[in-house]
């Protein structure tokens, strides 16, 4: 021990034991305060711990001794009484960048009701417990304009200047996917619900989370049920004409592989593959050329505007399909806007109010279905971006429990090792991240209600519309 500190058996009583069972981590306090700490050192007294200054004045370098007292005082601070960036008194803080203006806004503000129905749920029945102390939670969000670049500046912003430290993600796989590398950077676990594109889940992120399924299986269930009704009508499957327009964003991309891979397995020929516009306004070019090739399967994916759009188009144009196949039905509510252009539209779900799944904070997807209609009454149907959005907020409570810590690296751990069962389905993280656990759905429309198709049998074929 230098002649220069005297540390007396006393410090063993008045420091916590974890103390000195932690590795040391020195940190620069920028405060003026601190000064006046480092200066009162010269001759103070904690219980039975002396700290007595012996330096001679000839021999003192100042300086030194004042970024060695910092250094010294601040590992003590930061170890004795760690910071806790986002847990305020009994709150724990979530930070969400998502999209509540531009091209998403439909989608974002589904999925933000479901992270605020399932935090008002989570608190109610006594929020989170953790070290023996309950929390509830709460959440911080911004509006990323449906645009990555600003999700990722505001993730950084969340980060670093809100100082949040646990992560539910935002609207689309293209935002998930630029604010991942955000998350990944600061060692922050984000639950996402939002981004299903399997590009996600091969850049070999640790702190990224996604509870629903991948994108690849979005569509691909329509072609094996065309395969199946063109045996059932004695045809060969390689008989069947697919058409399919898609956004050119991550999510859609990654829908088309999918359903590429799928007519490639029965030899079906695609007469018609076309890119969405940018702005999603308008697919009369394609509708053009299915008037022309009458292909059997019409597949469109371009999130909630694009489906919006290909309804109100097929419906003017007059469109007559065997098989229209479309993704986020529910969430642009064609069944409600379109419904006759909508008739017999086939349309994939991450979840249904009829899957056989429960858990013991929201009961069973009827219940969810019905005391979310309760709360939210403009909705006849719920997207399944929503209830998504929902079981990210529980698979957050259930980590915060299971790690019983704030440790962001303990909370990764927790998070990556849950095994359970929702009112949203089965939930089990493969090591990339993604739910390896729960299937794609299938439902179709009938009036103005989403009947199941769990096999070809439950399929309405052809398509029956009158306009």
């Amino acid at each position: 021990m230098p002649e220069d500190f005297i540390f007396y058996k006393g410090m063993m009583k008045w420091f916590p034991e974890h103390f000195f069972k932690t590795k040391f981590k020195f940190y620069f306090l920028q405060s003026i305060a601190l000064m006046f700490i480092v200066n009162s050192l010269k001759h103070y007294r904690w219980g039975n711990v002396f700290l007595l200054h012996q330096i001679k004045e000839e021999h003192m370098n100042f300086n030194k001794l004042v970024l060695a007292s910092i250094s010294f005082v601040t590992g003590m601070l930061m170890l004795v009484f760690p910071l806790q960036a986002k847990v305020e008194g009994d709150k724990i803080i979530l930070g969400s960048a998502i999209s509540l203006t531009g091209k998403y806004a439909t989608n974002g503000l589904h999925a933000q009701r479901g992270y605020d129905f399932a935090v008002e749920r989570i608190n109610s029945m006594g929020g989170v417990n953790v070290g023996g102390k309950s929390y509830m939670l709460s959440i911080k969000y911004y509006d990323d304009e449906s645009t990555p670049a600003r999700g990722a500046q505001l993730a950084e912003r969340l980060i670093k200047q809100d100082e949040v430290e646990f992560m539910l993600g935002p609207y689309s796989s293209g935002l998930t996917k630029a604010i991942a590398p955000v998350t990944e950077k600061y060692g922050v676990p984000m639950v996402e619900a939002e981004g299903a594109s399997r590009s996600l889940f091969t850049q070999g992120y640790r702190y990224l989370f996604a509870v629903l399924s991948t994108s690849e299986q979005y569509l691909s269930p329509s072609i094996d049920h065309a395969a199946s009704m063109a045996k059932k009508n004695g045809k060969n499957p390689s008989s069947v004409k697919v058409a399919m327009a898609f956004e050119n964003d991550p999510f859609s991309l990654d829908v088309r592989e999918g359903v590429v891979d799928t007519a490639k397995k029965y030899g079906m020929k695609i007469v018609i593959d076309d890119k969405l516009p940018a702005d999603l306004s308008d697919m009369s070019a394609t509708l053009t050329k299915v008037k022309a090739m009458r292909p059997d399967i019409l597949l469109v994916s371009g999130h909630s505007k694009g489906a919006a759009t290909a309804a109100r188009q097929i419906g003017e144009m007059r469109i007559n399909v065997p098989l229209i196949s479309i993704t986020h039905c529910e969430a642009a509510k064609v069944h409600e806007k379109f419904p006759k252009a909508a008739q017999g539209f086939l349309c994939p779900t991450q979840w249904s109010p009829n899957v056989p799944y429960s858990d013991s904070y929201f009961g069973d997807s009827k219940k969810y279905d019905r005391e979310f209609k309760a709360a939210y009454p403009s909705y006849s149907a719920i997207p399944y971006q929503t209830a998504q959005a929902s079981a990210a907020v529980l698979v957050w409570k259930l980590a915060f429990e299971a790690a019983n810590s704030f440790d962001k690296d303990r909370l990764r751990d927790a998070i990556s090792a849950t095994q359970t069962e929702t009112f949203y389905g089965k939930i089990k993280f493969s090591e990339a991240g993604n739910n390896i656990a729960k299937p794609m759905l299938m439902r179709q429309i009938s009036g103005k209600k989403y009947a199941d198709v769990v096999s070809a049998n439950d399929l309405a074929w052809p398509r029956k519309v009158s306009y």
